[in-house]
């Protein structure tokens, strides 16, 4: 902490807690509030609303393929909107900010263009700016580059990140993300109405749940925030009450009473599968396929090859991926030439999975899971596991049909009271409130 007696806290508020000037209001005076309150204050903002959006669309108006450096131009602009609107409306409440943009705020990344990852946060800019009493505004999803200091973007969901790299540097008390839910939950609300909001989870859990298709959280947060030991509070921007606390296994185990046996239920409806026909049986070919997606940015999910069945047989090779770069996958494996004798390509599947430390300590779940799907005649097509998760690859049609399946099937609904949640709630931290 920046001393003895004064907790620093980074609160991060997304597109929608900042979309219209009601809502930055409302966010100022939530920052206000927690300075008021007598803590340190650094403050990171997305775009407002669909600001992202509308900017990619006016780069598609002028180029069908945008350069990646000036892509990044463009989408920084939107988050320094919001910093600078929100930071004249603490100064209207009587209270001194400062708004910053990522390079100014010392967020170093690498040089790759709309993806890139950071390196370094150097934060002395910061630190004086909160030794002199002031709020501190960072537009978030942004940084500059190490080697050229070109401005480089974090990817969707960046700004997540941006807060708890922030708070690592920063070393506060908790990283706060205000979103428009309450926290993260069992399932999707919108496809399960009585989905309960997770008091507790764990940095691994919540790791599970954003690679497998929940978007409360940005994957590469929760992975900094493991790696630095960060606090994250993931709370609604609309009301007081508290959230979701993702914190280490240990502290979890302090914080509830029992680890429940299933978490959470997650989906992802928007992924394409990957087939590729007749490769090679040989060592060194898949480290080839997967090197090229690689080098093309494509992160690869699922991954499945059977084992020919005769000396003469080739192999088939298949992988899931997010749909969007469904195009970039197989223009890279063209490049590849005759490294097999055909790439089929499925983008109507969807991913359910189920989700919980408590699974290392308990048998026969994926029985269950596979027990349920059989019983709703939904047909598994690809299975990918680890010790605390469960994946299947399904038609996206039936998407919605497992997640209520499984949901129902381990008992995660409202209705079910848990020892953990009276536990949790009690400790969640309320410094901004």
């Amino acid at each position: 902490m920046a001393d003895g007696s004064v907790k620093t806290v980074v609160m991060k508020f997304g597109g929608t807690s900042v979309a219209g000037a009601e809502q930055i209001m409302r966010a100022a005076r939530r920052i206000v509030a927690a300075r008021e309150a007598g803590n340190r204050v650094v403050a990171v903002l997305s775009a407002r609303g669909k600001t992202t959006d509308e900017l990619v669309a006016q780069a598609l108006e002028i180029s069908a393929r945008p350069e990646p450096r000036e892509m990044d131009m463009l989408l920084s602009t939107g988050e320094r909107i919001s910093c600078a609107l929100c930071a004249m409306a603490i100064h209207d409440m009587g209270h001194k900010a400062i708004s910053l943009t990522g390079s100014q705020a010392g967020i170093v990344t690498d040089s790759s263009h709309t993806k890139a990852r950071i390196i370094d946060v150097r934060a002395e800019r910061i630190r004086e700016a909160l030794e002199e009493d002031r709020i501190v505004l960072v537009a978030g999803f942004q940084g500059v580059s190490t080697d050229n200091h070109d401005v480089t973007t974090l990817g969707r969901g960046g700004s997540d990140t941006t807060a708890v790299a922030l708070a690592a540097a920063l070393g506060a008390e908790v990283c706060e993300i205000y979103t428009d839910v309450a926290g993260v939950f069992s399932a999707d609300p919108r496809i399960v109405p009585d989905a309960r909001k997770i008091p507790v989870a764990t940095f691994e859990e919540t790791l599970e749940m954003a690679a497998s298709g929940a978007r409360v959280l940005q994957l590469r947060s929760v992975e900094y925030a493991r790696n630095h030991g960060v606090r994250i509070h993931c709370r609604s921007s609309f009301d007081d009450g508290p959230g979701t606390l993702v914190v280490s296994e240990d502290e979890s185990e302090q914080e509830t009473m029992e680890n429940p046996f299933v978490t959470a239920v997650t989906h992802s409806d928007d992924e394409a599968r990957v087939t590729l026909v007749g490769i090679r049986d040989e060592p060194g070919v898949a480290g080839e396929i997967f090197q090229a997606l690689a080098d093309a940015g494509i992160n690869v999910d699922v991954i499945i090859q059977n084992e020919p069945v005769g000396e003469d047989e080739l192999a088939d090779l298949s992988f899931t991926i997010d749909r969007a770069e469904l195009t970039a996958a197989t223009d890279a494996l063209a490049a590849l030439g005759d490294v097999s004798q055909g790439v089929r390509t499925d983008d109507r599947i969807g991913k359910v999975s189920i989700i919980g430390a408590g699974m290392r300590s308990h048998p026969g779940v994926a029985a269950k899971v596979f027990e349920v799907l059989g019983r709703d005649e939904i047909n598994i097509e690809m299975i990918s596991t680890s010790p605390i998760k469960i994946s299947c690859v399904i038609s996206a049609d039936r998407v919605p049909d497992a997640v209520r399946a499984l949901h129902e099937a381990f008992e995660l609904g409202a209705g079910a009271v848990r020892p953990e949640d009276a536990a949790g709630a009690e400790h969640h931290p309320r410094v901004s409130s």
